[in-house]
């Protein structure tokens, strides 16, 4: 994962990050829709462009990996 270091900090869309910090913060779907007037189909379009871009199966693998490129924190 060294290889990628350089990149991390450009991996996410400013709107991307902004679902994750409020995922890892324990909210819904619909909570962040709403929290940031957006549908929750947007909601999980963002969490799923995400995971592709990670390659991983899961929202929960994904902030795991967002943690370890310091996209995001807790």
């Amino acid at each position: 994962m060294k290889g990628s270091d350089h990149k991390s900090k450009f991996l996410l869309t400013h709107r991307e990050r902004e679902v994750f910090e409020l995922l890892v913060q324990d909210k819904t779907t619909k909570d962040i829709a709403q929290q940031l007037f957006i549908s929750e189909k947007t909601v999980r379009n963002h969490i799923s462009n995400v995971m592709q871009k990670l390659n991983v199966k899961g929202r929960s693998q994904a902030v795991v990996e967002l943690i370890k490129l310091g996209e995001i924190t807790i």
